[in-house]
């Protein structure tokens, strides 16, 4: 047996199901180990699209997953999805071939590129190649680290006997939160009268779900989520959806109401709080996450709790008992717990303008283009309710994002730490996988979708009943909105059938204009789905989207 098999075998004894790749002469050996292990592989047609699927299957089922490439240049090729799951601290494991030889045309310094990212750079030894693959998957899955594990092609070739994989260290316990910090959260939440909790990363799970949900309840606090976040709280009452430039405006009047804001497992960037403009003058600003480096990053604090989100919550709750002391406002209970700002009138105003469907707008339609709003609404009530939706960047991205309901979290694959635009295809791809019983949807701009076209073939090869939808503005939106009155030829184009694009690719397919063209995507929803949909939505461009135009002042 040489060194790349057990390196591929031991990456699947200890818990990768799924690898991504493209396959060469220095990755050959290594990811047919892993798939006579058991493992599903899935080749894409660029590394970049590999690494982004990887990330996305890893976020979406909550688990590790691996993506397996070329020693240099499909390494570098993969570089940019391999950044965004750095930045997203995915847990996965990049094994990569390496030329180490500096004569080698495939040379290149491998660690430098993982630090350069925030990933973990590691390398395989001769002997110690078992307990070196198991540890980068510890490192990646408990330490929630994206991994690049670097196997020298001479060491990789190296025969050895039987050699005995050790098993996958057990989960560190999450961290509790020292009794001081506990007390002064606990106190906050007491003296709160309109708290407000946003969720995100970081609070992605069942367990954290449940716990954030019995604490509001407990203080009645309103829940709100990081985009990254989007449907955690999905079917509670008291749920605001995402909070931040996505915001419907009643969504952020009541964020910017808040004399309590707890990020847990949030960072409160400024997509979040809107630079800052959604905490109220004397507000009172926490923040709950597991890494001590995530605290105050971006902005002060009066208190940052080192806690693992479920543990935390669970912890004040109890502490907190059935309700805190509010004096008179302990009065106003309307069946969940402490009103605070779980008020009637709150009610009322969550359920005439939380969703961004219900908020009016000038349909911008014209007869040749259709108003991306218009469109999403009609896309939302035309597709199955069960579904995966992943976003790729862009001055659309918005509409998808807040549009397009998703079911819970795990309904939503949103690649954007990085904000590069071309991710969100192979997104979906990853998603796809990791929920296989929803209908995966992609959300696309045109430059994002050309960008990753070749990944057409991957959704096509692999059966997936995936509806593309390609927000159309032949342009780079985002840039022509934000340098409106300067020159634009850079970054507007001649029209693109992207819809024969498509096509080409096995997909049935459909240019959108109006919203009588959205019939053919109604039919394909009845029919058997045999064959995945792209819809080639030309939209108006004439205005930036809101989200564009709050976050720079358009």
């Amino acid at each position: 047996m040489r060194v790349a098999e057990v390196v591929g075998r031991a990456l699947v004894r200890s818990g990768v199901d799924h690898v991504f790749g493209v396959v060469g002469s220095g990755n050959f050996r290594t990811t047919n180990a892993m798939i006579d292990a058991g493992a599903r592989f899935v080749a894409a047609r660029h590394e970049g699209g590999a690494a982004t699927m990887g990330d996305a299957y890893a976020r979406t089922a909550g688990s590790v997953a691996a993506v397996s490439v070329h020693q240099g240049c499909g390494l570098t090729n993969a570089m940019t999805g391999i950044a965004e799951a750095a930045k997203s601290r995915t847990p996965l494991v990049v094994l990569a071939a390496e030329a180490t030889a500096p004569t080698s045309n495939f040379h290149v310094d491998q660690d430098a590129l993982a630090r350069a990212v925030g990933a973990v750079p590691m390398r395989v030894g001769a002997g110690t190649a078992a307990a070196d693959a198991v540890a980068a998957v510890a490192t990646a899955l408990h330490g929630r680290r994206t991994v690049l594990v670097n196997l020298p092609l001479d060491v990789a070739d190296l025969e050895v006997g039987d050699v005995e994989i050790p098993p996958l260290p057990a989960a560190p316990d999450p961290p509790a939160p020292s009794a001081a910090d506990l007390e002064r959260l606990v106190a906050a939440l007491r003296a709160a009268e309109r708290p407000v909790f946003v969720a995100g990363r970081g609070a992605r799970s069942v367990a954290a779900r449940e716990a954030l949900t019995a604490l509001g309840e407990t203080c009645g606090a309103l829940l709100a989520t990081s985009a990254v976040a989007k449907g955690l709280f999905r079917g509670e009452d008291w749920d605001l959806d995402v909070s931040g430039g996505f915001s419907s405006p009643v969504v952020a009047e009541l964020v910017a109401g808040a004399d309590l804001l707890i990020g847990w497992g949030c960072a409160l960037n400024m997509w979040t709080m809107r630079h800052g403009r959604l905490i109220a003058d004397g507000a009172t600003v926490i923040q709950v996450d597991d890494t001590t480096e995530a605290l105050g990053v971006h902005r002060l604090l009066d208190l940052g709790v080192v806690g693992d989100v479920a543990v935390t919550a669970t912890a004040a709750r109890a502490v907190l008992g059935g309700a805190p002391d509010r004096g008179t406002a302990a009065a106003n209970v309307e069946g969940h717990g402490t009103a605070g700002y779980r008020t009637s009138d709150v009610r009322a105003r969550l359920s005439a303008g939380r969703r961004w469907r219900d908020v009016t707008f000038e349909d911008r339609s014209t007869g040749d283009r259709i108003d991306p709003r218009t469109l999403t609404i009609a896309l939302d009530d035309l597709l199955p309710a069960e579904r995966v939706v992943a976003v790729d960047s862009g001055n659309f991205m918005g509409y998808p994002s807040m549009f397009l309901r998703v079911p819970d979290e795990r309904g939503f694959c949103f690649t954007q730490a990085f904000q590069s635009i071309g991710l969100g295809l192979s997104s979906a791809i990853g998603a796809a996988l990791a929920e296989p019983d929803r209908l995966p949807v992609a959300a696309l701009g045109d430059g994002g979708a050309l960008m990753g076209a070749a990944e057409l073939d991957t959704v096509r090869r692999l059966g997936l009943p995936m509806v593309v939808v390609v927000y159309n503005d032949d342009a780079y939106g985002a840039e022509v909105h934000h340098f409106a009155g300067e020159p634009l030829g850079p970054v507007t184009f001649p029209p693109t059938d992207v819809a024969a694009v498509g096509a080409g690719y096995g997909f049935d397919a459909v240019t959108v204009r109006g919203p009588a063209d959205l019939g053919a995507v109604a039919a394909w929803v009845a029919g058997p789905r045999d064959r995945p949909l792209l819809i080639d939505a030309k939209v108006v461009a004439d205005e930036p989207a809101w989200w564009l135009a709050e976050a720079f002042g358009h």
